[in-house]
C-alpha cells in the first residue's frame, strides 16, 4: 500500500511538472546584428554573449524562457531597419544586439515606430540617445570610452597626442571629446580624420612621421581600420612611444588573428584575458560560456550578455504583472538597477547608463592585462612599447 501511495504521488508530481512545463511562458526576442560584413567580427563576438544570456536565464527563472530569433544586418542601415521589421512580424517582445552607430540609430528608429524595446552595447553617439527614442537603451557611452583613453595617455605621461579617426558619427564624437580633453590637459593634438572605406593608411602614418612627430598614436575606429592602421605604422615606423584603440581591439580574438600586430597595443577591456570569475554571477557567465563555445569570454560576450540578460529580466517582470502588450517591457527597463560584470547598470530617462566607465588593457604575450585604472588594473603598462 505504502509503494502504491508513492508511485502515484510521483506520478502527480510528474505530472504537474509536465502541465506547468507545458504552460510555460516562452518569450521570443529579436537578435539584430552583423554576422557578415565589415563588422561580422564585433557582431559575432556580441551575439555569443546574447546566446550565453539565453542559457544562463533559461536555466534559473524557473518560470519564463526566452527564444531568439536572429537576422544578420550584413553590416548594412537599410538592411538593419529591415531585419527588425521582419522580427517584428515574427512576434518578436523586444529586441537586443546592434553594432555601430550608424546601424543603429535607423533601427532603433524603426524599433520604436513598432513599439518594440531595443537594447545595444554596440553604439556609443550619443545622438541615439539625444533623439527622442522612448524604447531605446545602452549600457555603455562615449563619456565612458574617453575617460578611460585619456586616462591612460594622461597617467603615462604622453605629451604628444595624434589621434587618428573615422568620420562616422561615433567615431567622430569620440575623437571631438578626446582631442578637447587632452588640450585642456595641455597635450599637443594633432587629428587626422580618414573616409571609412580608405584602406591604406601608409599617407596618413607618413604626416604622423614626417609632421607631427607626435609621441603617441589614438585611433578611433572598428577592427578593419585599426588593423589598417597598425600595418601602415609597421611598415614605416613613425618614433612613437605607445599606440592605443577604444573598442573591439583588446580582444583574444585579435590577438590570435593579428598576432605580429597587437603586441603593446593599448584598448578598451572591461576584465583581463584570461579572467577568474569570483561571484556566483560571474561563474554562471563563465560557465556558459565554456559550455556553448569551450573557449574564454571577451569584453563583446560580456557587453552582449549583460544587455540582454537585463532586457530577459525586465520581459520576466513584465510577464509576471501581465504588461507585456501595454508597454510593460520599457518600463521595467526603466527600474533597472542592477550591479553586472560591467559595474552598476541603471538607465537614466534618454535610456544611457550613467555609471558606465571602462578600463584600458594591454596586449602582453598572449594576455590582455588591465593597466588603467590602478584600482582595477593587474599589471604595469609596457611604455614605451610597440608592436615591432
Amino acid at each position: 500500500m505504502k509503494r502504491t501511495t508513492i508511485s502515484i504521488a510521483a506520478l502527480v508530481v510528474s505530472t504537474i511538472g509536465a502541465i506547468s512545463a507545458a504552460h510555460a511562458d516562452e518569450f521570443s526576442v529579436g537578435v539584430q546584428i552583423p554576422l557578415t560584413g565589415a563588422l561580422a567580427r564585433v557582431g559575432m563576438g556580441t551575439e555569443e554573449g546574447i546566446r550565453v544570456a539565453v542559457e544562463v536565464f533559461n536555466k534559473t527563472n524557473g518560470k519564463h524562457t526566452i527564444k531568439l530569433i536572429t537576422v544578420d544586418d550584413e553590416s548594412s542601415p537599410a538592411k538593419a531597419v529591415a531585419a527588425v521589421e521582419k522580427l517584428a512580424s515574427q512576434n518578436v517582445v523586444a529586441l537586443t544586439g546592434g553594432y555601430g552607430s550608424n546601424n543603429i540609430g535607423p533601427a532603433a528608429d524603426a524599433a520604436n515606430k513598432l513599439g518594440l524595446v531595443y537594447v545595444s552595447s554596440g553604439g556609443v553617439d550619443d545622438g541615439l540617445v539625444n533623439s527622442g527614442r522612448t524604447n531605446f537603451f545602452r549600457i555603455n557611452n562615449t563619456a565612458g570610452y574617453q575617460k578611460a583613453l585619456v586616462g591612460l595617455i594622461t597617467e603615462l605621461g604622453v605629451k604628444s597626442v595624434s589621434v587618428v579617426y573615422s568620420t562616422k558619427e561615433a567615431t567622430t564624437g569620440l575623437a571631438k571629446g578626446i582631442e578637447a580633453t587632452m588640450k585642456a590637459k595641455g597635450i599637443k593634438v594633432t587629428t587626422h580624420a580618414f573616409d571609412p572605406a580608405i584602406t591604406d593608411f601608409k599617407p596618413v602614418i607618413n604626416k604622423i612621421k614626417l609632421q607631427d612627430k607626435s609621441e603617441f598614436i589614438a585611433m578611433v575606429g572598428y577592427e578593419n581600420d585599426y588593423v589598417g592602421i597598425l600595418r601602415a605604422a609597421r611598415v614605416l615606423k613613425p618614433a612613437i612611444k605607445g599606440i592605443a584603440g577604444v573598442w573591439s581591439l583588446a580582444t583574444p580574438k585579435m590577438a590570435a588573428d593579428f598576432p605580429d600586430l597587437m603586441p603593446n597595443v593599448y584598448g578598451t577591456a572591461v576584465l583581463p584575458f584570461p579572467v577568474a570569475f569570483t561571484t556566483p554571477a560571474g561563474k554562471a557567465f563563465a560557465d556558459g560560456y565554456k559550455k556553448l563555445y569551450n573557449k574564454e569570454p571577451d569584453y563583446l560576450g560580456q557587453f552582449g550578455y549583460v544587455q540582454s540578460l537585463l532586457l530577459f529580466e525586465a520581459i520576466a517582470r513584465a510577464a509576471d504583472k501581465g504588461t507585456i502588450k501595454k508597454g510593460g517591457v520599457a518600463e521595467e527597463m526603466r527600474k533597472t538597477d542592477s550591479m553586472t560584470l560591467i559595474g552598476r547598470v541603471q538607465f537614466d530617462p534618454k535610456g544611457d547608463n550613467p555609471n558606465f566607465t571602462q578600463r584600458m588593457g594591454q596586449h602582453q604575450g598572449k594576455q590582455v592585462v588591465l593597466v588603467w585604472p590602478k584600482e582595477a588594473a593587474n599589471g604595469k603598462p609596457v611604455y614605451p612599447g610597440l608592436p615591432w
